[in-house]
C-alpha cells in the first residue's frame, strides 16, 4: 500500500524495518572485540623482532582492536552506513560503561582477603581518565571516518574494486584514531619525537594488520551479501553521526 491522500493531507503506511539474519551477530560480535581489545589489550606491552625493522614494542590490543574495523568494513558494505552508525553507539555506549564499571571496581576499598591484589586489579584496570577519554574519542572519530570513507568509496567506484575501499577506509580510519589517541593520551609525557614515532609504529602496525586480513574481509563480504541478499549503496545517506536513522 502507498500513499493515501486524506481530508487535504497525506497519509504514507509505515513499511517494517528490514530484517536480516546476522546483522545482530555482527554487532555483537564487534562490541565484544571492542570492549576486550579496549579492555584487555592496554594492560599488556609487548616487543617482538620484525626483520627489516628491528625490535618493536606495542600495547597487545593493537593485534585485535583493527579487527573492530574489519567488521565496520563488513558492515559498512553490505548493510550501509545507517546500520554501522548504530553499532558504533552501541559499541561506544558499552565501552563507555565499561570504562566506569573499571573505574569504580578499582577504587573500591578491598576487603581484606583481597587487599594483596588490589595492585593487581590497578594495573590492569586502573587506567588514568585521560587514557580512557583518549581511547574512547580516538574510537568514536576513527569508526566513523572509516565507515564514511568506506561508504563514499562504494558510490565512488560503483561497487567494483572492493579492496580500494578497505585499504582506503583503513588508512584514513586509522591514521585518525592514531593520532587523537596519542596526541590526547600522551601529550606532554614524553618528548615529540618518540610520541610521533610510537604514534606512527601503531598506525603501520593496525592499518597493515586490517590490509593483510582483506582476504577474510572479501570471503564474509561475499557470504553476507549472498544470504542476507544485501548490497546497500548510501546514495541519500544523511552521514551525521548523530543519529540512530538506517
Amino acid at each position: 500500500m502507498g500513499a493515501t491522500s486524506y481530508t487535504g493531507w497525506t497519509m504514507t503506511t509505515p513499511h517494517p524495518s528490514r530484517q536480516y539474519r546476522y546483522y545482530d551477530f555482527v554487532m555483537a560480535a564487534y562490541v565484544c572485540v571492542l570492549l576486550c581489545s579496549n579492555l584487555i589489550g592496554p594492560a599488556k606491552e609487548t616487543s617482538i623482532e620484525v626483520p627489516l625493522f628491528g625490535t618493536v614494542t606495542f600495547l597487545a590490543g593493537v593485534l585485535f582492536f583493527p579487527i573492530s574495523y574489519i567488521f565496520g568494513d563488513i558492515l559498512t558494505e553490505v548493510y550501509g552506513y545507517g546500520r554501522d552508525r548504530r553499532v558504533v553507539w552501541a559499541g561506544f555506549g558499552a565501552l563507555a560503561f565499561a570504562s566506569l564499571m573499571a573505574a569504580v571496581v578499582v577504587h573500591l576499598p578491598p576487603s581484606a582477603a583481597s587487599r594483596s591484589s588490589q595492585s593487581a586489579v590497578e594495573a590492569v584496570f586502573g587506567n588514568t581518565p585521560r587514557i580512557v577519554v583518549a581511547s574512547i574519542m580516538a574510537f568514536w572519530c576513527g569508526t566513523f571516518v572509516n565507515s564514511y570513507v568506506m561508504a563514499k568509496m562504494k558510490i565512488w567506484t560503483q561497487g567494483r574494486w572492493l579492496w580500494t575501499r578497505i585499504v582506503g577506509s583503513t588508512l584514513c580510519g586509522e591514521l585518525v584514531d592514531s593520532v587523537i589517541f596519542y596526541f590526547v593520551a600522551f601529550y606532554g609525557r614524553m618528548p615529540e619525537s618518540q610520541l610521533v614515532g610510537l604514534m606512527f609504529t601503531q598506525y603501520a602496525l593496525k592499518s597493515g594488520w586490517e590490509i593483510f586480513a582483506s582476504p577474510l574481509t572479501y570471503r564474509v563480504v561475499a557470504f553476507l551479501k549472498k544470504a542476507e541478499n544485501e548490497d546497500y549503496y548510501d546514495t541519500d545517506t544523511n552521514f551525521t553521526p548523530f543519529s540512530l536513522k538506517t
